[in-house]
């Protein structure tokens, strides 16, 4: 349409892409929750907006749909018959990204993608500063910070 090749038209959107997120990253545009205060007041705003305590974020996963990249079979293809890559995300109570991981391959569940990506990794081997568990409003009993998510994220 515009006379130009597909290849070129695939590198300037790379390019693009490419820089565009270098430049939200050094403006610091793009952030995550770097101490135990940040992820608290996350809670805080949880517990104040939705009446949930102790709940650092939503966690899902979204399959982008794409056209599948030569001879990869059917390593892109999911359970919904198309080819796809995943977005795994984690929004604060105001439905904003605070954590994002791009890329898994579309066959992997929700499970799966998050085990293998790096905010699984990261809560795993404690990297996020996640604070110690406290006692909700009401309670007794020390609870540990959470993220919530559908039956395909285990416990």
């Amino acid at each position: 349409m515009f006379r130009i090749s597909p290849t070129s038209v695939g590198r300037i959107i790379n390019e693009t892409c490419i820089a565009i997120w270098t430049i939200l990253l050094a403006k610091e545009y793009i952030s995550y929750p770097k101490s135990e205060d940040e992820w608290k007041a996350i809670a805080n705003e949880f517990e104040k907006k939705w009446n949930f305590s102790n709940c650092i974020g939503a966690i899902d996963g979204k399959h982008i749909v794409m056209q599948a990249p030569l001879r990869s079979g059917s390593f892109y293809f999911n359970y919904k018959k198309s080819h796809s890559i995943v977005l795994m995300d984690i929004c604060n109570a105001n439905y904003e990204f605070t954590l994002i991981d791009i890329g898994d391959t579309g066959r992997n569940s929700d499970g799966g993608v998050f085990k293998n990506s790096k905010i699984g990794i990261a809560l795993e081997s404690n990297l996020l500063h996640i604070p110690e568990p406290k006692k909700p409003n009401g309670s007794n009993v020390k609870l540990p910070y959470v993220l919530i998510g559908d039956e395909a994220f285990p416990l």
